[in-house]
């Protein structure tokens, strides 16, 4: 079994530990690591824009000795002929010996896991998940907080298009003791999914409707930008940019030790004003974030298993109901699922219908 990373929540606390341990080697004596994958080579596939985390892959690769293929518009790749993306990861998967993957359809990382001969990182697949942001974030904490247990944090934003919050919530609810304020307008709440997940672990969470509100009880402030990409007109957009902007007003309110994160890019949810703020740590976040993918690149080439059955798979031809699933556009995808609770749920984007269940027609 290839050691894919599709989702953090496969990964057991001590791989976890094991990882956030050899970024702060790396990050002490890098020089010990820079030629740690000399002769091996990243493929970075990326569908969607990207600045961070394209460049932070880049760079990872290259301060560890090795070298990067890839592209970062399909439109300049044999994707704009039309090519699959089986064909294309197979194809990729011959010459590179790790890819690093980003896509806008939700499961697309797991879906490419099924046809690569090497091991899939998932960079971020549209509105689901982002799992190495996810380490970026829990090495950032680790250094700035000291603990990744104990912590009140706040999650403000879009929470429902917001990969990186779903999966932070995912990681950080293992952790005990744990609890989230979740800061969102109505439209923008969490989907139903990861509210699951965290009563699943009993973890505590509470919706509020204002920063305000929230600052005061907090330990770590996680602020994410609106997604324009993620709605389907500029109206609905407008309507809900601007709701949420972090300003020294709303700062002054927060705990001294407060650090606030953010993964980038931002638009006018943080005030520049506020950047020169100790507690402001989200441009460290993304350096930690480059440390975060060293560590993850060398241990995934130097063998580490960190793909972990999911259980029982069922086949249910009438398809995912979620019509951003990778299934759609992909459609030779098996249509895989997991039973949970009479709900059949996707094992690429983790929708749940009931059984039999289609994707309505518009």
């Amino acid at each position: 079994m290839l050691n894919h990373i599709i989702d953090l929540e496969l990964l057991s606390f001590s791989d976890l530990q094991e990882i956030v341990q050899l970024a702060g080697k790396i990050m002490k004596n890098p020089e010990n690591y820079s030629e740690a994958c000399k002769g091996k080579i990243l493929g970075t596939l990326f569908y969607e824009p990207s600045t961070r985390t394209k460049m932070s892959f880049q760079t990872a690769m290259l301060r560890l000795g090795g070298s990067v293929i890839g592209f970062d518009n399909p439109s300049n790749s044999s994707v704009s002929k039309g090519e699959s993306l089986k064909d294309t990861i197979k194809i990729v998967s011959g010459y590179a010996d790790i890819i690093a993957m980003r896509h806008p359809l939700e499961g697309s990382a797991k879906g490419a896991s099924k046809y690569s001969s090497v091991p899939i990182i998932n960079a971020g697949d549209g509105g689901h998940l982002h799992p190495t942001q996810t380490l970026t974030d829990i090495v950032t904490l680790h250094n700035e907080k000291g603990r990744l247990n104990h912590l009140t944090i706040g999650l403000c934003g879009d929470l429902k298009n917001g990969r990186t919050v779903h999966s932070l919530i995912k990681t950080m609810s293992h952790f005990e003791g744990n609890k989230f304020v979740l800061i969102s307008t109505k439209e923008l709440g969490i989907p139903k999914y990861i509210k699951d997940i965290m009563q699943e672990q009993n973890c505590e969470y509470v919706e509020v409707p204002t920063l305000q509100e929230a600052m005061p009880q907090l330990d770590v402030l996680y602020m994410t930008r609106i997604q324009r990409e993620r709605f389907a007109s500029m109206e609905e957009y407008e309507a809900q940019k601007g709701v949420f902007v972090l300003d020294r007003e709303k700062l002054s309110l927060g705990k001294e030790d407060l650090k606030v994160l953010h993964p980038l890019p931002r638009v006018d949810e943080i005030a520049e004003n506020i950047d020169d703020d100790p507690r402001c740590v989200y441009f460290k976040q993304a350096i930690y974030g480059m440390y975060a993918r060293m560590a993850l690149i060398l241990l995934t080439l130097q063998g580490a298993k960190y793909s972990y059955s999911r259980g029982k798979i069922i086949i249910d031809n009438s398809g995912c109901v979620n019509p951003k699933c990778i299934t759609h556009t992909e459609p030779y995808m098996p249509k895989e699922f997991k039973e949970k609770g009479g709900y059949l749920v996707c094992e690429y984007c983790d929708t749940a219908k009931k059984p039999g269940e289609k994707l309505k027609e518009k």
